[in-house]
């Protein structure tokens, strides 16, 4: 069996709405592209259809049982056959077809290729709150904490080697994993690659799982103090 270079990795918690079709633009691009990949659901608890839905859209589904935005995606990244892993939530709020860019980083042997929302926020795509006052403070404290010239500490869509990142003891279970993936990188001394991206509107048609205040002091806990479970 030949080598599978690329995982393209989605945590998911009753996702129905949208699961299926962030699958298929995956597969789109792995198609057009030539990549050899897989597209992977970490499912981590949905009541709902989407594990059915992603394996009828042509996804790999693995169940994590144990809750939390970095809990799924550490069960996800362990699962992964990839090479090369490119994460990213299933809302459509990403765009899975051009991948092109983070690929091309990753082959050209960056560890991790973050993306950055800051510079192409479509309308209605994030809360006014966070992007003037939480993502900036937060990841500005991160760059400072971390010694790492990366902008956008919060998007969701980045890339990496995968046996890098699990040789970083990742451990954080909640969203503070975002921070954490970026901090131990950049502490081990690994370049890092930015990569700017287009953040659309949550395509869910419900509240998101992200609690601002709670999870902004999960993120600052991290940052100063490392994870606390």
């Amino acid at each position: 069996m030949d080598e599978v270079e690329l995982t393209i990795l989605m945590p998911c918690l009753n996702e129905q709405q949208t699961v299926a079709q962030c699958v298929r633009q995956a597969r789109q691009f792995l198609s057009e592209s030539g990549v050899h990949g897989e597209v992977l659901i970490a499912d981590n608890g949905s009541t709902d259809n989407s594990a059915e839905l992603a394996r009828e859209a042509g996804a790999r589904v693995v169940s994590v049982t144990e809750r939390g935005y970095g809990n799924a995606l550490i069960g996800g990244i362990k699962a992964a056959h990839g090479k090369y892993v490119i994460m990213g939530d299933c809302d459509l709020s990403y765009d899975f077809l051009h991948l092109d860019s983070f690929i091309e980083k990753l082959r050209e042997g960056y560890p991790l290729v973050m993306g950055c929302r800051l510079d192409n926020i479509a309308p209605g795509a994030m809360p006014f709150s966070h992007r003037y006052i939480g993502v900036p403070v937060l990841s500005f404290l991160g760059r400072l904490r971390f010694h790492t010239k990366v902008r956008d500490f919060h998007c969701g869509l980045r890339g990496f080697d995968r046996e890098k990142a699990l040789a970083l003891g990742l451990s954080c279970g909640g969203m503070e994993f975002a921070t954490e993936i970026i901090g131990k990188f950049a502490l081990s001394g690994a370049q890092i690659a930015e990569i700017s991206v287009t953040l659309s509107p949550d395509g869910r048609g419900r509240k998101s799982h992200l609690r601002t205040i709670r999870d902004g002091m999960r993120h600052i806990r991290y940052i100063f103090f490392g994870c606390r479970e």
